[in-house]
């Protein structure tokens, strides 16, 4: 018997709300019946949920900033992609996602510290960069007991978010376990996606890999990305990281530092990494999830060295 409860919340009848208000109530909305649901993962990140001077960093900058359509976009022309979010076997999909992620690490005596997730899936907006550069979906779990999905509502996506939401139950659990430092290490912040994809996949297949790995090619990672990301495991921090996990183009768009680094480099070498570590040692990715970032590290040497292959 699990011990712990997976809630969602169902955003299509809040779209809805949005849609047929006036552009004065679309923001509130938004704010007051969707995002104050997850008022406590808002404020692990100090964003609050009204700005208090008009335009001020709130839900509905942060959201515009995660690539989420903003309220105010929401028109007759998003109609459609309400309709198919409102779509009951999309839900129990991604809830028996979450629950039978959750069950892996229980029915290993994994003791799951947080026993309530509640998880939502927010539209996407089809014109922001990192919506494309992601297929159009993507997820947030990195504050444990919330679990965000993110799409542009498409049979493709559709199918694809129970993926995603695995890998970010994975981040829910691990976090509950290791602690997220702001001074986290390149080398960690590989490790923790490259866990996450390896968890996704060894329940849905390597054939259901995400973009943020399949989009690297063979001879990228063994002659470019590997090199590099080896002599800078030990850069710190998120705005130091950032250009090498998502790569030049999309840390630019945030005014960051660009590092030379294709787009998702150190998930795609992170994926590898972990793989590597798995088959070396002969672990489960279940003990794994929840093992120190160093751990996995210093067994690790011999990636370097070898050639990855697909």
């Amino acid at each position: 018997m699990n011990d712990f409860i997976v809630k969602a919340v169902r955003s299509d009848d809040i779209y809805r709300k949005i849609l047929n208000a006036s552009m004065n109530k679309k923001d509130d909305i938004y704010r007051y019946e969707f995002m104050q649901q997850f008022e406590k993962k808002w404020e692990m990140y100090h964003c609050p949920l009204k700005a208090k001077q008009p335009g001020g960093y709130d839900v509905v900058m942060a959201s515009g900033m995660l690539g989420y359509l903003l309220p105010q976009k929401i028109g007759k022309k998003e109609e459609a992609y309400i309709d198919e979010l409102a779509d009951d076997k999309l839900w129990a999909a991604c809830a028996a996602s979450i629950e039978q992620s959750l069950m892996q690490f229980a029915n290993m005596g994994i003791d799951l510290r947080v026993k309530e997730y509640l998880f939502t899936l927010a539209l996407a907006d089809p014109e922001s960069p990192y919506s494309i550069m992601c297929d159009n979906y993507s997820g947030d779990g990195g504050i444990p007991g919330y679990i965000f999905g993110s799409l542009v509502p498409s049979a493709f996506t559709k199918s694809r978010m129970p993926i995603a939401l695995a890998h970010e139950t994975n981040h829910n659990v691990r976090f509950q376990y290791i602690k997220w430092s702001n001074d986290i290490s390149l080398g960690e912040y590989m490790i923790c996606e490259g866990l996450a994809e390896n968890f996704a996949v060894s329940i849905y297949g390597e054939e259901n890999v995400g973009p943020w790995v399949s989009k690297t090619d063979e001879e990228t990672l063994n002659e470019y990305i590997k090199p590099l990301m080896q002599s800078s495991l030990e850069v710190r921090g998120f705005e130091g990281i950032i250009a090498y996990m998502y790569g030049d183009e999309l840390a630019k768009m945030q005014n960051y530092i660009p590092a030379g680094m294709p787009y998702c480099a150190g998930y795609a070498c992170g994926y590898y990494m972990v793989k590597y570590y798995l088959e070396k040692t002969g672990k489960n990715i279940i003990e794994a999830t929840i093992l120190p970032a160093e751990e996995i590290l210093k067994e690790i040497d011999g990636f370097w060295e070898e050639t990855t292959t697909f």
